[in-house]
């Protein structure tokens, strides 16, 4: 994976070859997705997943009707062409664990309503992470930029970590939907806001084709490029149905952890002593996983500010 160098680098991408470094081959790819001219029926859903566990995952959820049915494609993104994405009404990138497509439909969004959701790799710009931020391999919006500029689906969401190093993050996304002409939106805001029992910041935004022109955002400058539009104000809206502490969360499990602050998993996670199937996977899938009641409280917000 290539390491994007600076905020408005764009990826010279190419068909890969025989066999791409994390994705899969050719052939592979020819079979999930039809050439251009080829006879194709529109499927509600593309995920697109490179953790083969979590890919599973996704299939199992599908077959349990649990998300819109649809196509789980485990290449790098870096390896998506725009024109395999043709024939879907909702596309799902860094999908994990089926966080946004769950969220979707528990906020009542139809699964042949169209939308891409995209919760891009938080590590490049996250505390945790190695502070590269646009040098790091995992910046990859510049790869979602290229599909996003050749398929312009009407909407895109997604969320990201809200910390300062993620601040020139959403000043380039935000610059770069509104060249292609989205009206764009974006508000910060926890997970305890919405009754949870752990603070967990997370910037949502949407990017809306039914809107255009520019909202005086003034470039990647970080806050500084940001003021005036984004701010601390909370959107309209987003103070969800379960205003009560623990109120989606009264029946989670509670764990002290190594620096000995007590957290919420979901109940029956635990114990995951040596032996236990799948422990770490399950560990790493939940660890990645979108707040789906926070996106659904965001869904809801998106579904009250634009036409059906």
């Amino acid at each position: 994976m290539g390491a994007c160098r600076t905020a408005h680098a764009r990826p010279a991408l190419a068909r890969p070859a025989a066999h791409s470094r994390r994705g899969g081959p050719d052939a592979a790819a020819d079979a999930l997705f039809p050439r251009r001219g080829a006879a194709v029926s529109v499927k509600p859903a593309y995920y697109n997943e490179i953790d083969e566990f979590v890919a599973q995952w996704l299939r199992n959820l599908i077959a349990a009707g649990h998300i819109a049915p649809g196509d789980v494609d485990t290449r790098s993104i870096e390896d998506v062409k725009p024109d395999d994405l043709r024939p879907y009404t909702q596309c799902h990138f860094f999908t994990g664990i089926g966080g946004w497509p769950l969220a979707l439909r528990r906020a009542g969004w139809a699964d042949d309503r169209h939308i891409w959701t995209a919760s891009c790799p938080c590590q490049p710009f996250s505390q945790t992470g190695e502070g590269a931020g646009f040098a790091d391999e995992r910046h990859l919006w510049p790869h979602l930029y290229h599909l996003i500029d050749q398929r312009r689906p009407g909407i895109v969401t997604g969320e990201q970590v809200a910390s300062k190093d993620a601040e020139r993050w959403l000043d380039l996304v935000h610059t770069d939907l509104e060249a292609l002409g989205y009206a764009f939106g974006a508000v910060a805001f926890p997970s305890a806001g919405i009754g949870a029992p752990h603070i967990r910041d997370r910037t949502y935004w949407m990017g809306h084709a039914d809107d255009t022109g520019p909202q005086g955002h003034t470039g990647h400058d970080g806050a500084a490029g940001r003021e005036g539009t984004s701010g601390s104000t909370p959107a309209a809206g987003l103070s969800g149905d379960r205003t009560e502490v623990n109120g989606f969360w009264r029946d989670a499990d509670w764990l002290c952890h190594t620096d000995n602050i007590w957290r919420p998993v979901e109940p029956g996670t635990f114990p995951l002593a040596h032996g236990i199937s799948s422990r770490v996977g399950r560990l790493r899938a939940y660890g990645n996983a979108v707040n789906v009641e926070a996106a659904r409280v965001w869904i809801e917000t998106v579904m009250d500010c634009i036409p059906a």
